[in-house]
């Protein structure tokens, strides 16, 4: 069993990840990219920006391994990767991949996984738009709202 862990500012690999959790223990490998999209609310986006304290991110990301563990124990692997800085439209900004022998506890997973990470970990998002402007977007699951 492994967590790994990475805040970065390289550009994500799907296939990097993926070797990181596959296990011949394991038949299911269930994987959550998001990646940024040409648009938000009626506007066009020309890409976003990451900020995060990044051994602060990483520690809060281990928290959520954690959990998932407590919830999911047949879980084998995890990999949290999330990229910070500039993300052009198209390519990954995070990626979680988790294997588990069964499918339904490591689909099960990811989908709390990246629920979590939005709500909890402390990674900023700044949208860039198509006439110029910018601004700081908030998780609609953030846990420190105001």
């Amino acid at each position: 069993m492994a967590d790994y862990i990475k805040v970065t500012e390289e550009k994500l690999s799907v296939d990097q990840i993926t070797e990181l959790v596959t296990s011949p223990t394991c038949g299911a490998v269930s994987i959550f990219i998001g990646t940024t999209r040409n648009n938000f609310g009626g506007r066009q986006v020309t890409g976003l920006e990451y900020e995060a304290h990044t051994p602060m991110a990483e520690s809060e990301l281990k928290k959520v391994c954690t959990r998932l563990r407590e919830s999911w124990p047949e879980i084998e692997n995890i990999a949290m990767y999330h990229r910070i800085r500039s993300v052009p439209v198209c390519e990954a900004s995070v990626i979680i991949a988790i294997s588990s022998p069964h499918r339904k506890q490591s689909l099960a997973a990811v989908s709390q996984a990246i629920d979590t990470l939005k709500a909890q970990v402390p990674i900023w998002k700044k949208e860039f738009y198509e006439d110029g402007e910018s601004d700081w977007k908030e998780n609609t699951e953030c846990c420190w709202k105001s």
